[in-house]
């Protein structure tokens, strides 16, 4: 067997010292400690919060109705003979829309007035004989009770004059309904029937339909429990009412733009649909240009009062415990990351309101609180405003 010289047992023993060494290198180093040998502190992106009034403002979902609205009903039976408007144009009051066939009402109008005419000379007879049976009944030529007979024909004649006037007044009304009129203002749509249709007497199915759409309705619908929980905040004044004063109304339309006209809040219903549990708010918003079209859908927005003394503080810097309570860091006067419990009243845009939980003048962490534990130190950089961008790990859950 070959025997290893002392030099090359040397060589040997270099090499294993020198792997030992690199493997040793490779170990992770300890968690950087300070000089005392506490953990270091983690930075974290903080926004000092003020107390502020921040305006309530509802956003409700609706359907525009129109402002008025007519059925064009036949008042008389008839056959149509002519359609005197165009379709989608604008019809003022009173203006003739159908005209009905006028001969049957222009005959019963003749027959009506030659059945006056016949009353008065019946009439103008009887006042005559009446006239003289009392003049022989002075010198008692006729009997009081053939005088009697004659005054009462007398009036019975007179009596008629007036039933046969009364039916050519209700014949020239027939002939005139002949003439189909809008009752109202507003935009007409198709006609259901065309020239030659026959139409009868308050039938169920309208001619044609007017609205008018300026102004035009919306009817916003709200939970009886948002109402509710509305007017307990007014009563107990965490929210300052303006009673007294016109509610404006930003209307947005389906496909996401605003409508350039405000409204303004008009009337609320006074009961609850029993089916949904809603309440009707209804708005007035001029529509000049008839932009806005009955059923069309919308979400309008107004206000509803002002919160007096709460925080405005971005949603992701609002943490979750496992049973839903919101919660938020702040940092400490002790340098150290502190959980504080919120009161959150509502949304309000990307923030939330809160009105209890923090203190005026309190550093929010609003970055980094991936990094972040209660009473672990940490350090805040120069505090930003309320438009700093929260971290979006925020959004965890924090057990407690």
């Amino acid at each position: 067997m070959p025997r290893i010289s002392n030099s090359f047992r040397a060589l040997i023993a270099a090499a294993l010292i020198g792997t030992a060494a690199a493997c040793g290198a490779s170990e992770p180093a300890a968690p950087a400690q300070s000089a005392s040998g506490a953990p270091a502190a983690a930075p974290v992106d903080v926004m000092v919060v003020h107390r502020t009034s921040i305006e309530s403002t509802r956003e409700l979902p609706g359907r525009a109705r129109a402002f008025r609205e007519a059925e064009i009903r036949p008042q008389v039976t008839g056959l149509i003979k002519s359609r005197l408007f165009t379709e989608g144009e604008l019809v003022s009051q009173g203006q003739a829309l159908y005209q009905i066939d006028t001969s049957e009402y222009a005959a019963a109008v003749n027959s009506a007035k030659a059945a006056v005419q016949g009353a008065e000379a019946t009439a103008e007879a009887a006042r005559q004989t009446a006239g003289r049976f009392e003049r022989l009944a002075e010198i008692n030529a006729v009997s009081r009770e053939n005088l009697d007979q004659a005054v009462a024909t007398q009036k019975q004649a007179e009596a008629d004059v007036a039933i046969q006037k009364a039916a050519l007044q209700r014949t020239n009304i027939d002939l005139s309904r002949t003439r189909v009129t809008s009752p109202i203002e507003g935009q007409i749509g198709r006609s259901t029937v065309t020239p030659g249709a026959l139409v009868t007497e308050n039938q169920a199915a309208p001619l044609a339909m007017v609205q008018q759409l300026d102004p035009i309705y919306l009817d916003l619908t709200a939970g009886s429990s948002k109402i509710l929980g509305w007017k307990r905040d007014i009563a107990a004044g965490r929210i300052q009412s303006s009673d007294g004063q016109s509610v404006s109304v930003s209307i947005k339309l389906e496909d996401g733009s605003t409508y350039s006209e405000p409204g303004r809040l008009e009337f609320s219903e006074v009961n609850v649909d029993e089916s949904a549990g809603s309440v009707i708010l209804r708005a007035v918003v001029p529509n000049p240009d008839g932009f806005i079209l009955p059923g069309m859908y919308v979400n309008a927005s107004f206000s509803a009062g002002t919160y007096d003394n709460v925080f405005l503080v971005p949603q992701g810097a609002v943490a979750r415990t496992v049973k839903g309570d919101p919660t938020a860091m702040v940092v400490g006067k002790d340098g150290t990351a502190e959980m504080r419990n919120l009161t959150i009243v509502e949304a309000h845009g990307n923030d939330w309101i809160v009105s209890d939980g923090l203190e005026d003048g309190d550093k929010l962490i609003i970055g980094g609180l991936q990094k972040v534990r209660p009473g672990a130190p940490v350090m805040s950089v120069q505090p930003q405003t309320a438009s700093a961008e929260p971290d979006s790990a925020a959004t965890h859950v924090v057990k407690q």
